[in-house]
């Protein structure tokens, strides 16, 4: 068994993200800024955004953090979502979720521009991954990619089962691991609540990516013995053995399962920061994406 070590992967990423970002200070360029909106005090996303400012400053990109109150009116947040729209010194920006149950998530969504989408979550931009055209990939499932491809992890052919369905994961994982794409042309199987044999699929995988919010819901007679299992799952179970009263379970039972696997990621530190480094590379395309369109409307 080996450990997917999305931590080091990702601090890989950000050495080599860092580097570019020095060559453009060094000849002038205009550094990339990643802005953050964030509705409320959630924890969780206090936490993830908090690393997302972190990450920011490792590599040398310009941050803002937008805090609104969860009081806040779903038109003032579409407001400030078209302020970022129309600022052109942010090249990307993110609204993390959960909102309050008063802001409909699918309104804030469809209000970002697709050309600052750093989530890859705009139909615009999820279209474009459809038909396999240059886009912004929701930042979990590039990072999966991206964990898979610097591993070496063999693909091909491979039978992936993709354990839930959520537009943020499991259907843009399913898509991507089926492309003809390195990593990719596997023989994709999704399953999810409402599927009848979950346990007899999963055991067929190969490759074993769960994303369904249960923790621990993968035990070790669902998965084949060799198995590659990325666990993106992350809740917090009670722990009062923690200073913070809490700790950290992924989808998979981790010390059950992890010997049955060849590759496998640990929760913390095997999505969640690929997830980071993700965004961090789409927020340096979004500035380059940015600069191609500028020389093309020159060139008019």
């Amino acid at each position: 068994m080996q450990i997917l070590d999305g931590k080091l992967t990702s601090e890989q990423i950000k050495a080599e993200i860092a580097e570019q970002v020095s060559a453009i200070r060094a000849r002038g360029g205009k550094i990339p800024h990643l802005a953050a909106i964030l509705v409320g005090n959630d924890g969780a996303s206090e936490t993830y955004v908090n690393n997302k400012v972190l990450a920011c400053e490792r590599v040398g990109f310009k941050s803002t953090l937008v805090r609104m109150d969860d009081s806040v009116s779903e038109a003032e947040l579409l407001a400030k979502v078209d302020e970022l729209n129309c600022n052109d010194e942010i090249d990307g920006f993110i609204v993390q979720v959960p909102l309050p149950k008063h802001i409909d998530e699918i309104k804030v969504t469809l209000a970002i521009d697709p050309e600052k989408d750093v989530d890859g979550f705009s139909p615009t931009n999820v279209g474009k991954m459809v038909l396999g055209l240059p886009t912004f990939i929701s930042a979990t499932p590039n990072g999966i990619m991206e964990l898979l491809r610097r591993y070496n992890i063999d693909t091909v052919g491979k039978h992936c089962v993709v354990v839930g369905r959520s537009n943020i994961v499991g259907t843009p994982m399913s898509l991507l691991m089926s492309r003809n794409t390195n990593p990719g042309n596997s023989t994709v199987t999704m399953v999810h609540s409402r599927t009848h044999n979950m346990a007899e699929i999963c055991r067929s995988a190969d490759i074993l990516i769960v994303a369904i919010g249960k923790a621990n819901f993968v035990t070790p007679d669902m998965v084949k013995d060799g198995a590659v299992v990325i666990d993106v799952g992350v809740t917090r179970l009670p722990d009062v053995t923690r200073p913070s009263g809490f700790r950290l379970a992924g989808d998979v039972d981790f010390e059950a399962v992890k010997d049955k696997c060849s590759f496998i990621t640990p929760v913390p530190g095997g999505v969640g920061p690929m997830t980071i480094a993700s965004l961090l590379q789409n927020t340096l395309k979004a500035q380059d994406l940015r600069k191609l369109q500028e020389k093309s409307c020159s060139n008019n």
